[in-house]
């Protein structure tokens, strides 16, 4: 018999892009002319067992391998090839780390600060961020992450504008210690992982772009960046949606559609998570159910239902808390009461009321039903940011990266921020144990003192359970999709 187990798998990827003003005499490369990775590239993941070796002029070959040893006498084409095509992400361009050397750097453990500011910036960006009558899904910790690196390369009001945003009154140079040291404890294990992954991309012309040394050290080192130039061709574009792919374990396989012949810089931030429950759903247990969408309209679902042991009352909604595998992150469903619209529940949020509405929740047993649901977001992120205090790093004229580079064509200013995320909330795995797990509960007579049904429109987080932060957030709307 199969045993009943639930895992989520949400990835996602934020990426900003960088232009500068004027053009080449060239056109822009689009999808449609994409072409296959070549073998002799640089390969990138983030597994173990790693190998180099120095192929042509400015190619290095790196190959990474989680199931046999290779050696430096196996770097041949053949072998090469062999591994990209089972093991590793194979790209096409020079890797500008490769004469770097990671320097030690300091750290900032998170304190109330730090989760303060944090807790702001994630709701604040949610806010503005949901879709009034679709379901959305945001990581405000991917797009800090995307937006930091980037940071590192601006000066004068454009940081100062970039610094308020982001740091709620930390420095950056204290944010990058602080974001440094919350992403490397951050856990990640076989049955709740959560793996984050940084890439630069620079336009390979030295002709138009003087990209600045210590803006590539500085992300290396805080964010574990990796760092490379091309020619920004379709060899490029196909390169950046394989490094897309690659790093969402295939959810997400592709983030741009064409390179503009003005963009000289790609800064990409991927987020993947997947976690099996601490305590299960069992199969048996989904039934079919009502549910009322943000239109009034009732769509028939599948609910699976479970008892929860922690109860949330903000005043305002109800939620549970449910914890994944290992207890290092926990799922948190509120359900807005129903005298109050899901939207004028979301505006009531604030960084706080969420961090201590999830401290204070009860030791109350919780009859929960939730719905099974998969759906993918994306939103461009420009006018959000520009509203919530950084307008100039977008404006061509006033937007001031000279700490990143600098370019012939004219001021180099951020094109755009994307925003790309997926969902997956089902059922797998065997009934045999479930079933007695099941057994073994009859034996203890439990009072429910509170039912929860998630049939209306409601707020969801992933959230890292040593800082209350959610990693990700987003609303269920409607069904259908």
């Amino acid at each position: 018999m199969k045993k009943i187990k639930i895992f989520i798998s949400l990835l996602l990827l934020a990426v900003i892009a960088v232009n500068a003003i004027g053009c080449a005499a060239n056109e822009n490369v689009t999808d449609s002319s994409a072409t296959t990775n070549a073998a002799n590239g640089v390969t990138d993941t983030n597994k173990t067992n790693e190998v180099t070796a120095t192929e042509g002029t400015n190619e290095v070959v790196t190959i990474y391998t989680t199931k046999e040893e290779v050696t430096t006498a196996d770097l041949t084409e053949e072998i090469t090839t062999a591994y990209i095509a089972e093991e590793v992400l194979t790209i096409k361009a020079t890797n500008l780390m490769t004469d770097m050397l990671s320097k030690q750097v300091g750290k900032k453990p998170a304190d109330d600060k730090f989760i303060a500011s944090m807790a702001d910036f994630s709701l604040d960006l949610f806010k503005k961020s949901i879709a009034d009558k679709d379901n959305s899904l945001i990581s405000p910790l991917s797009v800090i992450l995307a937006l930091a690196m980037t940071a590192n390369g601006a000066d004068n009001e454009t940081l100062a504008q970039m610094e308020r945003l982001l740091g709620r009154g930390i420095s950056l140079g204290d944010l990058n210690e602080y974001l440094y040291d919350y992403v490397k404890n951050l856990p990640s294990g076989d049955k709740s992982k959560l793996n984050i992954a940084n890439s630069i991309w620079f336009r390979d012309d030295e002709n138009r772009l003087k990209v600045e040394s210590d803006f590539l050290q500085t992300n290396a080192d805080y964010y574990n960046a990796s760092v490379y130039k091309s020619a920004f061709d379709a060899q490029t574009l196909g390169d950046i949606n394989d490094w897309v792919k690659f790093h969402t374990d295939g959810m997400i396989d592709k983030i741009i559609n064409e390179i503009d012949i003005s963009t000289v810089i790609y800064l990409i931030n991927a987020v993947v998570f997947d976690a099996e429950w601490r305590s299960q759903y069992f199969e048996w247990l989904t039934k079919k159910g009502d549910f009322t969408d943000i239109n009034g309209e009732i769509q028939n679902i599948d609910f699976m239902s479970s008892d929860e042991y922690k109860y949330i009352d903000d005043g305002r909604a109800t939620g549970f808390i449910k914890p994944y595998f290992g207890y290092k992150y926990s799922f948190v469903a509120l359900l807005p009461n129903e005298n109050m619209q899901i939207n004028e529940y979301i505006q009531s949020l604030t960084g706080m009321g969420f961090i201590n509405a999830i401290k204070n929740a009860e030791n109350i047993t919780v009859e929960t039903y939730l719905p099974k649901f998969e759906y993918d977001y994306e939103i461009k992120m420009n006018d959000i940011l520009k509203t919530l205090g950084m307008p100039d790093a977008f404006d061509d004229s006033k937007a001031d990266f000279k700490k990143m580079a600098t370019s012939s064509d004219g001021n180099i200013f951020i094109s755009e921020v994307l925003h790309k995320t997926y969902i997956l909330l089902n059922e797998t795995g065997t009934k045999a144990a479930a079933v007695t797990e099941v057994g073994a509960s009859v034996e203890c007579v439990v009072i429910k003192e509170k039912t929860l049904r998630f049939d209306r429109p409601f707020v969801y987080a992933i959230i890292d359970n040593a800082t209350n932060l959610p990693v990700f957030i987003g609303t269920v709307m409607t069904f259908d999709k």
